[in-house]
This record gives structure tokens, sequence and C-alpha cells, in this order.
């Protein structure tokens, strides 16, 4: 199933606004359960779990920076529907 641009776009500003912020709490509750990791191991879970979540969510993000492929960008379009 294909998510529409509207669709992607809403929920990277879901997975952004929610869901990032509780990953990155459970993340850092995670790593905190340890006893104090060395700053090299430490810096290296951190940079892994920063890094983990982007790719299962690559496909929302994928087109949300460019303009809407469903609307026109023609000037004369814009101009006419005033």
């Amino acid at each position: 199933m294909r998510l529409s641009y509207r669709q992607r776009r809403t929920m990277a500003i879901l997975v952004l606004l929610v869901a990032l912020p509780v990953y990155i709490v459970v993340v850092v509750n995670v790593i905190g359960r340890f006893d104090r990791l060395p700053v090299i191991l430490e810096l290296l879970a951190y940079l892994v779990a920063g890094v983990a979540w982007a790719p299962p969510l690559r496909f929302v993000f994928l087109g949300i920076g460019k303009p809407n492929p469903g609307r026109s960008t023609n000037a004369d379009d814009t101009a006419s529907r005033r």
C-alpha cells in the first residue's frame, strides 16, 4: 500500500513530534539501566540508537521536502485560483 504525499507528510510530522521523543526517552532509560558504561561504549550505544530509527521509517520521509507531486506549480494556474 503506497501512502499519498499528504499521508506521508502527516505521518512524518507525527513521527518527529510524537514517536521520536518517545523513542529517545526509551533509549535513555534502557541505556541508563546499565551501570555506567565506559564513555566510548556509551557514545557508540547512543550513536547506534540515534541512527537505528531512520531506516525503518525511510519511506515516510522520502520526497517530503519536495513540492507536492499532485499539485501544479505553474504560475498561471496559481493566479487563476485566486
